[in-house]
């Protein structure tokens, strides 16, 4: 039996909050943050229920916060800035499979524990983005001795909620970050059971939006605790999880700032192809540098712009971006998202995400480590692959002057996106069919 979303709680770097009561029924065993806290993980006894959006009498109580949780409510102003900065206009609204789609992994203990399910769809590329948020803390920044592909297999379901708690907070905490200045507050924006505001003018209601509750925190330590203890508020069935995340991460940048990343255009964020929604260039940049430039990923920012981010495609961050096909003829990710401080790259695949990693920590940081080394490709759906990167065994390649975009490269999109970043490196799909 899951336990309510929200109680009493101690206000924590932000305003005064709920903490998720325990849900009964997990036996994974304790982590350190649940045994700090003296009570069972959340996330067990997850909403079980058809993928359609859930009407609002309907949703369970795990998945939304009483008026005693404290925050504040959307009003109707905010409510347009997002339209405006997503779609470009009030009236538009997210797609049923946006409104359906949260952050569910697959079995713990299995094979592809450490993975969220992303099969297809218009999301994608967010939940591969906080995919790779995923793995770099699971194999990375949790407390461990020993990173391999084995750990990953061995993650429990309590595991599995702090790692996306982890991942959120990073990603919301970066946004927030950006750019500098004071006054850095994270936002998590949750559902309420009642709408807070009535539609007006061309504004159409979505039956969620309107029920958004904001709360704000000035510590990330402080808003991943929080967003572990409501864990059940991104990952269950009916949660609009994923957009509960944008939202939250659009508040947290500011809509303003993210209006001056885009250099004042009315460029939306999310585009409409072939009757989906999907993320611009903006999004992913927004994801992985905590701004929503649309050059970011590239580097094409000149120093010295008007928004003070003239460097920042240089600087390394945890997370990187390797892409193939999709842009411009010879278009690569920046050298500082080609070369994180972790292993671990969202890639974009001609218009589709996956992620690539590798398990040893030193591996961008020792030349030597980069002659021959493994990585590990998920692209969303039930399998993984094991590559071997030779970056030696074929140095009369190079000769050919053929970039991994050539037309005269047959090479799997994966393949390509590796060369972008080991130039001539062979790839060894060790018995797996190659596929992307």
């Amino acid at each position: 039996m899951a336990g309510r979303c929200a109680g009493p709680s101690a206000s924590t770097g932000g305003v005064a909050l709920g903490a998720g009561e325990a849900a009964a029924g997990d036996d994974a065993p304790s982590s350190p943050l649940s045994v700090q806290r003296g009570r069972a993980p959340p996330g067990a006894g997850d909403p079980v229920g058809s993928q359609a959006p859930l009407p609002p009498a309907a949703v369970p109580r795990p998945l939304l916060v009483p008026p005693a949780a404290g925050g504040r409510p959307i009003s109707l102003e905010m409510a347009t800035g997002l339209r405006k900065l997503l779609f470009g206009d009030v009236s538009h609204r997210f797609s049923c499979e946006w409104a359906s789609a949260h952050f569910r992994f697959h079995q713990p203990c299995s094979d592809l524990a450490y993975a969220l399910e992303a099969e297809k769809g218009e999301t994608r590329a967010i939940l591969m983005a906080v995919q790779a948020h995923v793995i770099a803390y699971l194999l990375f920044v949790r407390n461990t001795r020993h990173t391999h592909l084995e750990r990953l297999r061995r993650v429990s379901g309590q595991e599995q909620g702090e790692a996306l708690a982890a991942a959120l907070a990073d990603t919301l905490w970066a946004a927030a970050a950006a750019g500098g200045g004071g006054g850095r507050r994270v936002v998590v924006c949750l559902l309420a059971a009642a709408a807070h505001i009535v539609p007006r003018g061309d504004y159409e209601a979505d039956s969620f939006t309107e029920r958004i509750q904001l709360f704000e925190f000035s510590e990330k330590a402080a808003a991943q605790e929080f967003i572990f203890d409501h864990i059940n508020c991104f990952k269950g069935e009916g949660s609009h999880g994923v957009i509960l995340f944008l939202y939250s991460l659009l508040f947290s940048r500011t809509l303003e700032r993210v209006q001056e990343d885009l250099d004042c255009t009315a460029t939306p964020l999310l585009e409409f192809s072939f009757g989906n929604i999907t993320c611009t260039q903006a999004v992913l940049s927004l994801l992985l540098t905590g701004r929503a430039g649309p050059h970011e990923l590239d580097g094409s920012r000149e120093q010295g712009s008007s928004s003070g981010a003239g460097d920042a495609w240089r600087q390394r961050g945890p997370v990187g971006y390797l892409c193939c096909g999709g842009g411009p003829v010879g278009w690569q990710a920046s050298p500082g998202l080609r070369t994180p401080r972790l292993p671990v790259w969202l890639c974009g695949l001609a218009g589709r995400h996956g992620v690539l990693f590798g398990t040893d920590s030193q591996l961008l940081s020792d030349w030597k480590r980069e002659r021959v080394f493994h990585l590990h490709f998920y692209s969303g759906r039930a399998r993984a692959a094991h590559l071997t990167i030779d970056t030696h065994s074929h140095p009369w390649e190079e000769a050919h002057s053929e970039g991994p975009s050539s037309p005269g490269n047959r090479r799997p999109l994966v393949e390509m996106a590796i060369r972008s970043k080991w130039a001539g490196a062979s790839v060894s799909w060790n018995g797996t069919e190659p596929f992307f």
